[in-house]
C-alpha cells in the first residue's frame, strides 16, 4: 500500500473519531458550566421540592424521569451536541439534589422552607443522615468505576466513543452528583461552616486539584474525577448561599429568582458552546 493510501485511511480514521465523539473537551469553559449547572440543579431541585411543595419523593421521581428523557437524547445523538450534554448534566444535578435530601433527610420540620408545615405525597425521606448516606453514595459509584474499569474502556471522557462507556460514564455522573449534594449539605448544614464558608473550602480543595496537576505521579484523569465531584458541593453551597434566608446566612434571592437567573447564564453558556462546535466542525 502506498504511503498516499496510509495517510488517506489514517485520515478517514480520524474523522470518523471525531464524528463519534459525543462528550467535551475539558477546558475552562467546561468547569465554569459545570458549576452553573450544578448551582441551578440546587436551586431548581428545591424550587420543586420545597418552594412549590412538591416532596423530595415525588420530585425524585419527577426529575427522575427527566433525566432519563434527557438522556435518551443524548445517547440518540450521533455527536457531541452542547445543548444535549449540559442539559443531562442539569438533570443529574436536579435529580441529585432531591435524592440526596430524600436518601439523608426526614420528615421533620426542621428541614422544610419558612412557613411549610409538610412536603408533596409520599415519604419524604429516608433519614440516613449525610455520614450514612455519603458512604452508600460512594459504594455505589466505586462499584461503577470497577465494572468501568473491568471492560478496559477509557476513563478519558473525550476519548468515551461507545455506548456503554457513555451509559458507564453517565450512571457515575448521576451518583458523583448525587454524592456531591451530600457533601454540599453537610457543609451547609452540619459542619459549621455556613454556606459562604463551605463554598470557600470546596474552592479551596479545587485550587489543591490545580496545583496537583503539575505533579507528573498524579494521574490527571483521577483528578478530573475528584474534582467532578468536588464541583457539586460547590454548586450546593453557593445555590444555598443565594436562595436561603439571611437570618441563616443566606442572601435570600429566592429559589425562583435565583433559578430563572442560572438558567439564563447556562443558556447562554450552552449557546456559546453551540456556536464554537459548529466552528470547529466546519
Amino acid at each position: 500500500m502506498e504511503q498516499s493510501e496510509l495517510l488517506t485511511g489514517a485520515a478517514a480514521r480520524d474523522r470518523v473519531t471525531s464524528v463519534t465523539k459525543k462528550l467535551p473537551e475539558v477546558t475552562l469553559a467546561f468547569w465554569i458550566m459545570k458549576i452553573a449547572a450544578t448551582t441551578l440543579g440546587e436551586t431548581a431541585g428545591d424550587l420543586f421540592a420545597q418552594t412549590l411543595k412538591l416532596g423530595y419523593f415525588l420530585t425524585t421521581i419527577v426529575l427522575f424521569l427527566m433525566f432519563v428523557v434527557t438522556l435518551a437524547a443524548q445517547l440518540g445523538s450521533r455527536r457531541y451536541h452542547p445543548f444535549f450534554y449540559w442539559t443531562v448534566i442539569l438533570s443529574t444535578s436536579m435529580a441529585g439534589t432531591t435524592m440526596s435530601d430524600f436518601m439523608n433527610r426526614d420528615a421533620s420540620a426542621k428541614y422544610l422552607s419558612g412557613g411549610a408545615t409538610s412536603l408533596g405525597w409520599g415519604p419524604q425521606g429516608l433519614g440516613l443522615g449525610y455520614p450514612v448516606g455519603a458512604a452508600v453514595l460512594i459504594s455505589i459509584l466505586l462499584v461503577i468505576f470497577a465494572v468501568w474499569k473491568a471492560t478496559g474502556m477509557t476513563f478519558q471522557i473525550r476519548e468515551i466513543v461507545t455506548f456503554r462507556g457513555e451509559a458507564l460514564f453517565w450512571s457515575a455522573i448521576l451518583v458523583s452528583n448525587t454524592l456531591g449534594t451530600s457533601m454540599g449539605d453537610f457543609l451547609s448544614d452540619s459542619s459549621g461552616l455556613g454556606y459562604a464558608g463551605g463554598a470557600l473550602l470546596v474552592t479551596g480543595l479545587l485550587a489543591v486539584l490545580v496545583a496537583l496537576m503539575k505533579v507528573p505521579v498524579v494521574p490527571n484523569v483521577l483528578l478530573f474525577w475528584i474534582a467532578f465531584v468536588l464541583t457539586r458541593p460547590l454548586g450546593a453551597t453557593a445555590g444555598d448561599f443565594l436562595t436561603k434566608p439571611v437570618a441563616k446566612g443566606g442572601l435570600n434571592l429566592g429559589t425562583v429568582g435565583s433559578s430563572a437567573v442560572l438558567l439564563a447564564v447556562l443558556l447562554g453558556l450552552m449557546t456559546y458552546a453551540q456556536l464554537r462546535e459548529r466552528r470547529a466542525s466546519a
